[in-house]
């Protein structure tokens, strides 16, 4: 007997086929002629699945008072065409058996909307809602998708390391990893002795896996990291979370130009297989969420990117008129509110900034002839903002040590680092894609914190 998930179920063209489905009650139904209706879901399909239960099914007497909603259940019957309207396909059970109960009374998902903030709350049951279940779905496709991406272009897949003592974007919002006793911390000259700490010298969780990629692009070629990175930002808008995940594609020989079209591609692609991978979630969002997504996503896949310089960006925005709550000059980093005027109001498309002031910009970022600008790149997509960085990487020496330097690091604390510039240095690049960024673009979500399982922000590590 096969068992079917209930989303293969909804799309049976069968007649009648035997079927064994699992899942959870999303609501019950009982009829004066003495048998019920279950909606059931076990989580593959937005929709879900109507089973009938006649009185006289296996175990429907001894469960029938605790066929509750959120309670699991195991049903085995016949798939049949419905007569109902607005679906294909019912079981009709021969035989229910239940795994485990729900108390009626005190289950906290009932048939009614629940605010984003509650279930943030409760963030181990709202995969269970419709919302919640078609954000993971859409998450577990792009990922899909993103694997796909490189994987056919012939990019390696890089572990990278989660605990480091390397601060790629040298901003110091690092959080330490450490064995030694808070309370009582070995000193030597007033300072924490690290040499007894677990690794021997101070170490932190991750920001980036770049320069770990950098390694790998000047060895095996095109290469790609994919996995958690942590930023101790004390920043609590709906923007930014301590965890989150990053993409970072890492090429060798690769000139700035060459970046901007492979971001580009890998926007567009995988922004179209989300859509067809995953339709009726997307129409979902479209419906309840955002109801101008699927036109932004279509807008994204069929015009091509802008390509503007920094300068350029600035000049446009100093004299359009707009009032914005930050003012703009050159040689200040553009706000969001800035990025999406130009990708909403004033070009209507996505854009490609590039060629930004050094002084904002990373140590690693090349610097251009002109002495004042490095080149680096920031992709822009309309109801997002920033959705992508990047830069053609710093390959001389000696430029490479001077921007260290002049950015407050120590050359011989990234020694490694300092190292691929003395043994066969070429031209590389590559970018960071936020995959939280990307769930905002692609499901309409304005937090952040609902787009991934479980949310990691200043106070909150529950889960």
């Amino acid at each position: 007997m096969q068992r079917l998930k209930v989303a293969q179920a909804l799309k049976s063209t069968a007649v009648e086929i035997e079927v064994d489905v699992r899942g959870w009650i999303r609501t019950k139904r009982e009829s004066k002629q003495g048998f019920a209706f279950l909606e059931l879901n076990d989580g593959s399909s937005l929709a879900n699945l109507q089973v009938v239960i006649e009185g006289t099914v296996t175990g429907f007497a001894e469960h029938n008072k605790h066929l509750t909603t959120g309670s699991a259940v195991r049903i085995i019957g016949v798939l049949k065409e419905s007569p109902a309207a607005g679906q294909k396909v019912e079981v009709h059970a021969t035989s229910i058996e239940l795994y485990g109960t729900a108390d009626a009374e005190k289950y906290p998902l009932q048939k009614k909307r629940h605010s984003f903030e509650f279930l943030r709350e409760i963030a181990h049951l709202r995969p269970r809602t419709n919302t919640f279940g078609a954000i993971f779905r859409v998450r577990n496709a792009l990922c899909n998708s993103i694997h796909n991406f490189f994987q056919s272009r012939g990019f390696v897949y890089v572990n990278s390391p989660i605990i480091t003592t390397s601060d790629a974007e040298g901003a110091g919002a690092m959080f330490q990893v450490t064995t030694l006793d808070a309370a009582k911390p070995p000193m030597v000259d007033g300072h924490i002795d690290y040499s007894q700490d677990f690794f021997g010298k101070r170490a932190s969780l991750t920001v980036s896996g770049q320069l770990e990629g950098e390694i790998f692009a000047t060895s095996l070629g095109d290469c790609y990291t994919f996995g958690p990175t942590f930023r101790a930002e004390n920043s609590n808008t709906t923007r930014h979370l301590a965890e989150f995940w990053m993409i970072e594609p890492e090429m060798p020989f690769y000139e700035l130009t060459d970046n901007m079209d492979l971001a580009e591609s890998f926007i567009r692609t995988i922004v179209a297989e989300v859509l067809a991978t995953c339709p009726e979630d997307m129409a979902f969002f479209n419906e309840r969420i955002d109801t101008t997504i699927l036109a932004k996503l279509r807008n994204i896949i069929d015009n091509d990117f802008l390509r503007l310089s920094y300068t350029e960006a600035v000049e446009i925005l100093m004299t359009c008129g707009e009032k914005f709550e930050y003012s703009v000059k050159w040689g200040t980093d553009l706000q969001s509110e800035h990025e999406r005027y130009l990708t909403e109001k004033k070009f209507g498309k996505p854009i490609i900034l590039f060629d930004y002031p050094r002084e904002i910009k990373s140590f690693y970022m090349r610097v251009n002839e002109d002495g004042r600008t490095v080149r680096a790149m920031d992709v822009l997509v309309p109801g997002v903002g920033e959705i992508i960085g990047g830069s053609q990487r710093e390959e001389r020496l000696d430029v490479l040590i001077s921007r260290m330097q002049e950015c407050g690091l120590k050359p011989e604390d990234y020694w490694w680092y300092v190292d691929l510039r003395r043994y066969g240095s070429v031209p590389h690049s590559g970018f960071g894609l936020g995959l939280e960024r990307v769930m905002l673009l692609l499901t309409g979500m304005t937090n952040i914190r609902d787009v991934i399982p479980f949310p990691r922000t200043p106070k909150n590590a529950d889960f």
